[in-house]
């Protein structure tokens, strides 16, 4: 065990790491929970087309997750368009293809299980549910590792003996 990782280790168990990890849990957890009831509701309730209810239930969770991310960064006031608002949507767009290439594959296989009812809706439910993890696995990955990352401080110059 080398010590850089015994020092990832500690940093994960005590430290800003550890919020942050906790904070993105949560926003997570929120913005499924306002997908999966959103196409619970159009599916079950409203009986949209599955564009319809992928779409609608897609708009709730991104925004949930855009207004939370905000807090997992600990970022307040206004927003950067160019490096924090833009990013953000467009990510949220290519998501939105994901989840609708599930919502396509739970509805035509529900059709396939000739599910009707009840036994439609939670089966799409059920698939959307890891496509929806997927989803916002990639979404993290690319904010946190990749947009938003902490990057290593610039080398200053360098001073005379």
């Amino acid at each position: 065990m080398t010590p850089a990782y015994g020092q990832r280790v500690a940093n994960l168990r005590c430290g800003p790491l550890r919020v942050r990890l906790a904070r993105v849990s949560a926003a997570a957890l929120a913005a499924l929970a306002a997908t999966e009831i959103t196409l619970t509701i159009g599916n079950g309730v409203l009986h949209l087309t599955p564009a319809a209810a992928v779409l609608a239930s897609w708009f709730p969770g991104a925004v949930v997750s855009y207004g939370l991310s905000r807090w997992v960064r600990s970022r307040d006031g206004r927003p950067d368009l160019l490096n924090e608002t833009i990013p953000c949507w467009a990510i949220s767009v290519l998501m939105i293809m994901l989840l609708a290439l599930a919502g396509q594959v739970a509805y035509r296989s529900a059709a396939g299980l000739h599910f009707t009812g009840a036994a439609s809706v939670l089966w799409a439910d059920l698939i959307w549910l890891p496509a929806s993890l997927g989803a916002f696995r990639l979404q993290f990955a690319i904010f946190h590792c990749v947009l938003f990352a902490d990057r290593p401080a610039a080398p200053g110059p360098a001073v005379p003996g």
